[in-house]
């Protein structure tokens, strides 16, 4: 297995590199600033194809591999890491349609999201059930040839936005993880978001509260079997973890991109600061620390493209969701440090690339989480 991209894939990459220089980074400090909604980098991605690129062709998308895939939530994360976020979020959320729904959902859904009309989001987290998914409230009572959902859901990205939304919930109480059973369910249906987040960072990317108060949901929308909701939760940020990391690897990019450019420009006692072998040294880490973590986004990338088993996946998607969320944090708190003052205010990129960067190690499954799902694999 190779771990570096085929001509094709870095032919893409250099055509998105541009691409992302021209359509999304010039909004990404006035959505952050905003707390809005990225609407016109998002709608450039949709013009791009960017929405239809993990959507397999049967159902109008262009079916790319986990690589390509990588190489696409980099880009757009070097560019604005909200952007970034507000495009892959449906495959998030479509993944288990894809992977365990029917063929009528898969049928009406995945067109809809390959061609940007609407988006996905994933509802699995709550207020005291974030890491300990098996700790949910939410409840899902079957009555008749629906299901009646009544419960809410935290952080959840594009909460409003999204026009459907992907919800777990306890269909048989007292059975732990194997009684938690999987949903989709329409903005329309009677779904409510009374609470939007104040962020430290992503703050273009809109999270919040879904709540749904005995919300009916038919029977034709529940993902795959009563009690499969906690493997499909799993088995979905298996695949998905990865793409977290190539996210962590395009703000860190942004970082060094920036540092570089600064060191060149910056002068201190008659020299610029690029002279200073101190802070040579620090890029160079940093610069090192990002192609390591890139490098295992790929082999992890990689091993979803080969159906490597369950188990081996699970530990390099944690491993490279790990590493590379850990290497954002630290190369973005160094480039802070080599601006100096300038680091610390809104005039320069990188307090925004430092505060994007830390959610990197807390969404989709938290570091430590990570670390017990690494250990497992290697202890048992």
């Amino acid at each position: 297995m190779s771990l570096g991209l085929s001509e094709e894939q870095r032919a893409f990459r250099d055509v998105l590199h541009d691409f992302v220089d021209a359509k999304v980074a010039p909004h990404a400090a006035h959505y952050d600033r905003e707390q809005s909604f990225p609407r016109a980098s998002f709608d450039a991605c949709v013009e791009m194809g960017l929405t239809s690129l993990w959507v397999p062709e049967e159902y109008g998308g262009q079916g790319a591999d986990m690589v390509t895939q990588a190489v696409c939530a980099e880009e757009l994360a070097r560019g604005c890491a909200s952007t970034s976020v507000t495009v892959l979020i449906s495959k998030l959320g479509m993944l288990p349609v894809m992977n365990f729904g029917s063929d009528d959902l898969r049928r009406t859904y995945l067109p809809l999201i390959a061609s940007g009309e609407i988006q996905a989001s994933y509802c699995l987290s709550e207020a005291d059930a974030g890491s300990d998914v098996a700790a949910m409230t939410s409840r899902a009572e079957r009555d008749g040839d629906e299901y009646v959902l009544t419960g809410s859901k935290y952080w959840i990205t594009n909460a409003g936005v999204s026009q459907t939304y992907t919800i777990f919930a306890v269909t048989n109480p007292g059975a732990g993880a194997h009684g938690i059973s999987c949903f989709l369910v329409d903005k329309d249906w009677g779904l409510e978001f009374p609470k939007k987040e104040d962020k430290l960072g992503l703050r273009g990317s809109p999270t919040g509260e879904v709540r749904f108060d005995h919300v009916r949901v038919p029977a034709t929308h529940r993902i795959g079997e009563e009690g499969q909701g906690f493997a499909i939760a799993m088995h979905t940020l298996d695949r998905s973890r990865s793409t977290i990391g190539a996210q962590a690897v395009g703000i860190a990019q942004a970082a060094i991109d920036a540092a570089q450019r600064y060191m060149g420009e910056r002068r201190a006692f008659g020299h610029p600061i690029a002279d200073f072998q101190g802070l040579r040294f620090m890029l160079a880490d940093m610069a090192m620390k990002t192609e390591a973590a890139r490098t295992l986004v790929y082999r992890a990338c990689s091993a979803v493209d080969e159906g490597d088993p369950d188990r081996n996946l699970s530990y390099l998607s944690a491993a490279a969701k790990a590493f590379a969320s850990d290497v954002a944090m630290s190369v973005t708190t160094d480039a802070v440090q080599l601006f100096g003052g300038y680091g610390y205010t809104t005039d320069f990129p990188v307090e925004r690339f430092m505060r994007d960067a830390k959610i990197t190690q807390i969404y989709e499954g938290t570091n430590q989480i990570q670390r017990i799902v690494i250990a497992k694999h290697l202890l048992g």
